[in-house]
């Protein structure tokens, strides 16, 4: 309040009108001056004291000749304090009808002397001050996808587009701590996040949260040298354990990186923001398939179509489990990938897991539904061709919460025609827990029947061994970022040694995913790792891929 506001002098409450009236004459620049009042301070502006002297009938000026200024202010003005935040003083001001006869309103400094303030002025920087709001994050105070997009189309046509370059920034393994510890941990984790955001980019540079755990940052005058030493900080950042309420938590980050001279503007009906935050959230994908915690980028055969491939994804998968559902054998709507496990004891594959290609597009639960079927009926195609292998599905939280989702899966199995053996329901320690009781019998009555649950992702955001002994579990899967580790981090080797063996003692199953170097795969059959998965063994494939990638040859520990 105190920048919006100008000194103004005091009358004693008893100074004539008249004296006032020339005052203002004398100081054209005065608008208005405190009375003081008994009490306090009183406010007079010149449109008050003019209306006064002119009267209703043109008589003011003589009715009023003897009179004093105290006479004919509110001795009960509103007088606001210097320090008092904008949305504060503009809310005392709501709340009063009076003041909408004065074009100001008193203020009174932190030293004790008044000033006064514009009503009109004061609201246009209330104003500003939401337009502000609008635009920003409400948790990290970081712009949000608006302005980042207002402010960023606007550098484009200041700067040179081949010296651009956005970096789009995912949090990984996010989901799991803010599943498992609650959204309050996720939100001060976010924010810590994107304090060292900041703190590893250059002051030039700009800095936004698109929504979740999600981040854009928008740099100019780079070129590729310096693109990739701010992603680098970042991702280092993002490294660091984070202390949030006691607990030491430990995430990463996948950062897609695409600089404007890569970008061809003229091939794409896209603006220049536009065209580079499609294509970074292509290269942190790639990035997430790699293994994570690394930079992304769109190799040759990227083109650009290839960033607008999510959306029609998004787009088709809206009425594909439909179309499916119509003629479930009919191919060229959906189809699965799967990929294969190997068996350390027996060195075989013993199973593969159908890869999600979509989980977040809102349509999991008819998807899901179409999945299970079409999983049941490949693991009979295989077993028809003497391949008992067990397939793995990805259960959400949605499908587990239904109610009716026992019945569904065992109905599945039936209509397949399998032993319920051959099939594998994976979930992640949040989604087994996020309704205890329910979720509880549910996995429990799978179990029951003969279906094999899988506790995925272990080892991400806070896991427990001692929740272990609680879950009707036949398998614990160790996450890749931490088998990513074990072949050149003794210290993160010993650990999962540790849950290797207290996980057999409870009579589990474990399986290590993201193994893609000879390294790795020696040391987890060092440590009694059971099973094996990942890019050494073999990638994502169609269906009638399987069979020749079960036969090998593989890496022998």
């Amino acid at each position: 309040m105190g920048d919006l506001s100008t000194p103004v002098p005091t009358l004693a409450a008893d100074t004539p009108i008249l004296v006032a009236e020339r005052r203002f004459r004398d100081e054209p620049t005065l608008r208005a001056v405190a009375v003081a009042v008994p009490g306090g301070l009183a406010l007079l502006t010149l449109r008050l004291l003019e209306t006064q002297l002119s009267g209703r009938l043109g008589y003011g000026r003589a009715l009023l000749s003897r009179a004093v200024v105290g006479g004919i202010v509110d001795a009960d003005s509103l007088v606001l304090e210097s320090d008092a935040p904008l949305l504060e003083a503009a809310d005392q001001l709501l709340t009063r009808v009076d003041w909408l006869r004065d074009d100001e309103v008193l203020v009174m400094g932190q030293d004790g002397e008044p000033a006064v303030a514009s009503v009109s002025v004061m609201f246009r920087e209330v104003g500003l001050l939401f337009r502000d709001i609008a635009m920003r994050d409400q948790l990290t105070g970081l712009p949000n996808r608006r302005l980042l997009h207002e402010r960023g189309e606007l550098l484009s046509t200041q700067v040179d587009p081949g010296r651009m370059a956005v970096l789009y920034v995912d949090l990984d393994g996010f989901k799991q701590i803010n599943d498992s510890l609650g959204h309050k941990t996720g939100d001060e984790l976010l924010v810590e996040f994107a304090r060292r955001l900041n703190a590893s980019v250059r002051p030039q540079d700009l800095v936004g949260r698109l929504g979740g755990d999600e981040f854009a940052v928008l740099l100019t005058d780079v070129g590729e040298e310096e693109t990739i030493a701010v992603a680098d900080r970042i991702i280092a950042a993002s490294q660091e354990s984070f202390m949030i309420d006691g607990l030491q938590l430990y995430l990463s980050a996948s950062v897609g990186v695409v600089t404007g001279a890569e970008v061809a503007y003229e091939e794409s009906s896209l603006s220049v923001l536009d065209t580079l935050l499609q294509r970074s959230d292509v290269a942190m994908l790639h990035a997430k398939r790699a293994g994570k915690a690394r930079i992304g980028r769109l190799g040759a055969h990227d083109d650009m179509a290839s960033p607008n491939r999510p959306a029609v994804i998004r787009r088709r998968l809206g009425h594909a489990p439909e179309q499916a559902a119509q003629n479930e054998t009919a191919p060229g709507v959906l189809s699965l990938h799967y990929q294969p496990k190997l068996d350390l004891r027996s060195g075989e594959v013993g199973s593969v897991e159908f890869i999600p290609v979509a989980e977040h597009t809102g349509q999991i639960r008819a998807l899901g539904s179409w999945v299970l079927r079409a999983a049941c009926r490949q693991a009979k195609e295989w077993m028809d061709q003497g391949h008992s292998w067990t397939v793995a599905i990805n259960v959400s939280p949605v499908q587990l919460g239904i109610q009716g989702f026992v019945s569904e899966v065992l109905g599945a199995v039936r209509t397949a025609g399998i032993p319920t053996s051959l099939l594998q329901i994976e979930v992640t320690e949040s989604r087994a827990i996020g309704d205890a009781p329910f979720a509880l019998e549910q996995l429990a009555d799978l179990r029951t029947a003969g279906v094999r649950v899988h506790l995925d992702d272990f080892g991400t955001g806070y896991s427990s061994l001692a929740r272990l002994r609680h879950l009707p579990l036949d398998a614990l899967k160790i996450d890749q970022s931490i088998t990513g580790r074990i072949d050149s981090d003794e210290a993160d080797a010993m650990l999962l040694a540790g849950v290797i063996g207290a996980a057999h003692l409870l009579g589990l199953t474990v399986i290590a995913e993201g193994v893609e170097r000879d390294t790795q795969f020696t040391r987890l059959s060092e440590l009694g790792c059971d099973v094996v998965q990942g890019y050494l063994i073999g990638r994502p494939s169609p269906a009638g891929d399987v069979p020749r990638m079960s036969a090998g040859p593989f890496p022998h520990a």
